[in-house]
């Protein structure tokens, strides 16, 4: 396992031992084949991040911690690694934890060993529900601030939320659709992954808000817990599909887009309409395609890098500021893709 990193630097990134990584390096034996996958994942983040890692300045270790399909949190860690020497003069080392789809105890377990080991941040996406808030208020207890990404958790000792504002962001894409299809016929499928992810739920109350109100006759069909994963996802869209035989449009507010589409192709049905969000690789490519009327896109890396600024003020690093604004909605076509935009 060839590397240029010191012992002490992979095991500050793996958050394990300089024995338990030095044991992994030269092949004793005894230790988790997880814990060898660990050592693996900190060399490979090290590489990423190496002309940060022997910069002068503070060093600020943050944890990621989501619970996302793969495509977001692929487009996340690109987000930040890309903004690490926007950073300057201090030096932000990031470890990731990232899963799909799980128990909430899996993600409280996380959050605990970071309280435990120490961090100088948590950047959080996790599920709206009483055990993340009581695992938020224990980092907070171990002087670890906490800084939501994308979807808020309100009611925790978080320090901020950095993302959207996801009512706006519904009710642009009720705007949108009803624009879009005018005066055809037909009702619309709003798609969740998750009720418990408060943005979500946030997106769904502005779109039927905004659609209640400029397009009353309209019919909402919802589906939800597809967790945002393809293999999922093309069964629920396919059982709502075969149950409703009016749905014309799609305002897909957790993704699994490949599969939506998937399941109205093998149905023989046209998707007039179909607004989603984040320029992620998946989306990317179905916009370029022109599978997907519009994408609602924020900065990810000014979202990163809004989250990063947090926690150092929160250290002290930099100056005090103004509660954090919301991130702008960016409506993105075939026509106006950003130059950043995943190809």
């Amino acid at each position: 396992m060839g590397h240029p990193f010191p012992i002490r630097e992979i095991a500050r990134q793996a958050g394990l031992s300089e024995a338990t990584v030095d044991r992994v390096l030269n092949g004793r034996g005894g230790v988790r084949e997880s814990t060898a996958r660990e050592v693996e994942q900190a060399i490979a983040d090290l590489d990423r991040q190496r002309t940060q890692v022997r910069l002068l300045g503070r060093t600020f270790m943050i944890d990621i911690v989501m619970q996302t399909p793969e495509r977001f949190s692929t487009a996340v860690r690109a987000a930040l690694e890309a903004e690490l020497p926007s950073l300057h003069p201090a030096v932000v080392r990031s470890r990731f934890h990232f899963r799909e789809t799980g128990p909430v105890a899996e993600l409280t377990r996380i959050l605990d060993r970071i309280a435990r080991r120490g961090s100088q941040g948590v950047i959080l996406k996790a599920p709206d529900v009483p055990e993340i808030t009581d695992a938020v208020a224990r980092l907070a207890d171990a002087g670890i601030p906490v800084v939501t990404l994308v979807t808020d958790l309100p009611a925790t000792a978080r320090l901020a939320y950095v993302g959207i504002d996801n009512r706006a962001a519904g009710a642009t894409a009720a705007y949108l659709t009803g624009q879009w299809l005018g005066d055809r016929p037909g009702n619309v499928l709003t798609s969740l992954s998750s009720g418990f992810f408060r943005n979500e739920e946030e997106r769904e109350m502005g779109f039927r808000s905004a659609m209640r109100t400029h397009h009353p006759d309209r019919t909402l069909v919802e589906i939800a817990e597809g967790q945002g994963l393809d293999a999922t996802q093309y069964d629920l869209v396919r059982a709502a599909l075969e149950r409703d035989r009016d749905i014309r449009a799609v305002y897909s507010i957790g993704g699994g887009n490949i599969a939506t589409l998937r399941a109205f192709a093998d149905l023989g049905r046209e998707c007039a309409v179909f607004v989603a969000h984040d320029l992620d690789h998946d989306n990317t490519r179905l916009l370029r395609e022109h599978r997907l009327s519009a994408v609602l896109h924020h900065d990810l890396r000014q979202d990163m890098r809004e989250a990063c600024h947090n926690v150092m003020r929160a250290h002290g690093a930099l100056p005090p500021a103004g509660p954090t604004l919301p991130s702008a909605i960016q409506v993105v076509t075939p026509y106006n893709m950003p130059p950043q935009a995943t190809s």
